[in-house]
C-alpha cells in the first residue's frame, strides 16, 4: 500500500500547486512543451495514449513505459524555424529482477549565435543561447490492466552569462485493455521548481504545468486508430483574450455596450483537445494526422486560417529499425519538418555473452 499512497501524494501534490501555475507566454523552462519525437509532432504535439511500440511515447507518459520497449534508441535532429536546431533521445530498458521499466531522455535546443550590443548600439560580439533536460522515468504494472509510473527532469536553460535551472517530475498512469485494443493514459507534468534563476533578485517563475488525459481506441477489423488528448484539465478557460472580440459600433468604431458578451463556449471547450488519427498500410506503413485546435486558434491568421493546428506524418516500421516523419502547421508562414529513428539495439547489435549477462540481448513481450 506504501506504493499506491506515494503515487497518490505526488498526483495530489500537482493539483495542489495548481494555483501557481499560468498558461502559455509567462511560465520559464517553456522548451519543456515541446514534443521530443517527429512521431509526437505527427500526432498534433502531446499524446498520453498510444500504445504503438514507440519510445518516445515513454517520455510523454511515463507509465506507457513497459518491457516491450526494451533497449529500443529512438534519435532525431531537426532545423527548427529561425534556424534553432532541436536534438532529442530516447532510450528504454528493462530490468526484470525488480520488475521495472526504466526511460531516458535527453531534449537539446540550440538557438544559434546572436549579436550582442550595448544600450547604444554598440557591437561587444556574439553569444548564445541554449536550452536542454534530462529526464529520467521508471514504470511498473499493477494487476494486468494497470501500469503506473513516474519521471523527474533536471531543465537547465542559458542566455549569455545568465542561466537557469529547475527541478520538475511526471506522475502518469495508463489503464490497457488488450481484449477491446483500447488505452487510457493520465499524467501530470512539470512539477517543480526553480532551483537557479536567471535573476536572482527576484522571485522564481512558475513551471509549465499541465494535466492531461488522453484515449486510444484501435479497431479490430480495420488498420484505424482513433485517439483524444484533452489538455489543461485544471483550468477551463485558456482562451487568448483578443482585442480584436471585442464589439464595435459602425459608425464611429466606438465599444457597443448594450451588446451581449459572448461565451465562445465550444471555442474554449475545444482548445483543450488534440484529435488524431492512424491509419496502417501493408502492416509496415502508417499514416498520421493531427489537429491541435488550441495552436490553431492562436496562431492562424484570421482571414488565412490555411492548415495551421494541423499536423502530418508517416511511420515506416521495420524489424530493427523504425523511420518516422512529421510535417506540423503551425502558422500560414511555413510548415515544420522532422525526421528521427528508432533502432532496436537487441536485433540491431548483439553483443553475445556480455550482453546475456546485463540483459541487452533479451526480448520481451509487449506489456
Amino acid at each position: 500500500m506504501m506504493k499506491y499512497r506515494f503515487l497518490l501524494a505526488l498526483w495530489l501534490f500537482g493539483i495542489s500547486i495548481v494555483q501557481a501555475q499560468v498558461t502559455g507566454g509567462r511560465y520559464a523552462m517553456s522548451f519543456l512543451r515541446m514534443p521530443n519525437a517527429p512521431h509526437i509532432s505527427a500526432l498534433g504535439g502531446i499524446n498520453v495514449s498510444n500504445p504503438e511500440r514507440d519510445i518516445s511515447f515513454a517520455l510523454q507518459n511515463p507509465s506507457l513505459m513497459r518491457p516491450g520497449l526494451h533497449n529500443q534508441i529512438g534519435l532525431s535532429y531537426n532545423n527548427y524555424y529561425a534556424g534553432i536546431k532541436i536534438m532529442n533521445l530516447n532510450y528504454g530498458y528493462h530490468a526484470p529482477k525488480i520488475n521495472t521499466s526504466f526511460a531516458l531522455g535527453v531534449q537539446y535546443f540550440n538557438y544559434g549565435d546572436f549579436l550582442q550590443t550595448d544600450m547604444f548600439g554598440n557591437t561587444l560580439g556574439n553569444f548564445k543561447a541554449t536550452d536542454y533536460a534530462l529526464t529520467l522515468a521508471a514504470s511498473r504494472s499493477y494487476k494486468e490492466r494497470w501500469r503506473y509510473g513516474a519521471s523527474i527532469k533536471y531543465a537547465h536553460s542559458s542566455f549569455n552569462d545568465r542561466t537557469a535551472a529547475a527541478i520538475l517530475a511526471d506522475v502518469g498512469v495508463v489503464y490497457y485493455d488488450t481484449a477491446h485494443l483500447l488505452t487510457i493514459g493520465a499524467v501530470a507534468k512539470n512539477i517543480g521548481f526553480m532551483v537557479a534563476r536567471y535573476n536572482p533578485q527576484q522571485s522564481a517563475e512558475p513551471m509549465p504545468f499541465d494535466l492531461q488525459l488522453g484515449i486510444s481506441k484501435q479497431f479490430a477489423h480495420i488498420p484505424l486508430r482513433l485517439m483524444a488528448t484533452i489538455h489543461h484539465l485544471y483550468e477551463w478557460d485558456i482562451r487568448y483574450n483578443n482585442p480584436a472580440d471585442v464589439e464595435t459600433g459602425k459608425l464611429f468604431g466606438t465599444t457597443d455596450t448594450n451588446a451581449a458578451p459572448k461565451s465562445y463556449f465550444a471555442d474554449k471547450l475545444f482548445r483543450h483537445f488534440i484529435f488524431n488519427a492512424e491509419l496502417t498500410l501493408a502492416k509496415r506503413l502508417t499514416v498520421i494526422v493531427g489537429y491541435n485546435h488550441l495552436r490553431r486558434s492562436e496562431l492562424a491568421l484570421k482571414d488565412r486560417m490555411a492548415l495551421s493546428g494541423f499536423s502530418f506524418g508517416a511511420s515506416l516500421w521495420l524489424n530493427k529499425v523504425q523511420v518516422h516523419y512529421a510535417r506540423s502547421y503551425y502558422h500560414l508562414a511555413g510548415a515544420y519538418n522532422e525526421f528521427g529513428f528508432n533502432f532496436a539495439m537487441n536485433k540491431l547489435l548483439h553483443l553475445g555473452n556480455g550482453g546475456n549477462r546485463i540483459g541487452w540481448n533479451n526480448d520481451y513481450p509487449e506489456w
